[in-house]
């Protein structure tokens, strides 16, 4: 059973689970939102994680459990505190009820108790969580999706030419692609060798939010402006935004931390443990998305 299974990485790793056979059940809050989804090796399952009640019959007969779900962003319906932790918490505890063989967590890459990102703190508390369970757990940590940031950057610069830069923009950032990450749970999923393990995962280099844009402009063919936001008035927002809207005040604060907190990633590392990883540069992902985009997916057969 995947949570989360229509979200950026949900959207690459469902149709890679049931390419290897596997019978899949999606647990999902509205599953009329999903049933385009739905075949002979896919199941629709009305759940919530943050109504425990609703999860028992969920996981009737599942054998090992993917949680990809995350309360963060305007979009998601949650907060990480709801969704990251306790709904992880809610769905921890209903697999133990259903004596679920394997429980495998997407965490964060730097999920830690003093992060200054909510998320990060929260993916942690989830972590310790499937720990102490009684279950068989792989937790997978993705640095920030490069899909996800290209939406926000792309969107603007394809629209006014304009790329919308918080703060200097010149902190490195790690970013991976969700297929990568997807590819990565497959293998986890598959092969018992990689039970109760912790697999960071980044792709192979360290962008700064200008060299970002560049690529996404290059990528499209846009000539493009930096818009800087100054790093005081997205303080501000934080602020002003946390009464109205706590996600847009939210992301206004982690843009801040983005702009100063260490987001880096060494590749090495992992492609020495994972050799048959792949690790995706931005470039690439980007030319891919284009190609898909045209009707010419060149996706490895």
């Amino acid at each position: 059973m995947v949570a989360g299974g229509t979200g950026t990485l949900g959207r690459e790793l469902v149709p890679l689970l049931i390419q290897t056979g596997l019978t899949l059940r999606l647990l999902t809050r509205e599953p009329a939102r999903a049933c385009h989804l739905a075949g002979d090796r896919l199941e629709m399952v009305a759940g919530d994680v943050t109504d425990p009640p609703t999860l028992d019959a969920a996981l009737d007969g599942v054998e090992t459990v993917v949680s990809a779900m995350s309360g963060y962003g305007p979009r998601s319906g949650g907060d990480p505190r709801s969704v990251d932790w306790l709904g992880n918490s809610n769905l921890i505890r209903a697999a133990e009820r259903a004596r679920v063989g394997t429980f495998m967590l997407l965490s964060a890459l730097g999920a830690a108790p003093g992060h200054p990102m909510e998320l990060m703190r929260m993916k942690f508390r989830a972590e310790q969580e499937l720990k102490s369970s009684r279950l068989a757990w792989t937790i997978i940590r993705p640095a920030l999706y490069m899909e996800t940031l290209a939406e926000i950057i792309g969107a603007p610069l394809m629209k006014s030419g304009k790329a919308l830069i918080p703060g200097r923009g010149e902190n490195p950032i790690n970013f991976v692609s969700a297929r990568d990450v997807a590819h990565v749970v497959e293998r986890a999923v598959l092969d018992p060798a990689l039970r109760d393990a912790e697999i960071d995962i980044g792709g192979p280099e360290n962008l700064t939010q200008k060299q970002f844009a560049a690529r996404v402009a290059a990528a499209t063919g846009t000539a493009y402006r930096r818009v800087q936001i100054p790093r005081p008035a997205i303080r501000l927002l934080a602020i002003l935004a946390t009464p109205i809207n706590p996600s847009v005040a939210r992301l206004a604060h982690d843009l801040v931390a983005m702009d100063r907190y260490d987001f880096k990633f060494d590749p090495a590392p992992f492609r020495d443990r994972y050799p048959w990883a792949q690790l995706t540069s931005l470039t690439e992902m980007l030319t891919r998305r284009q190609a898909t985009t045209a009707g010419m997916d060149p996706r490895p057969r």
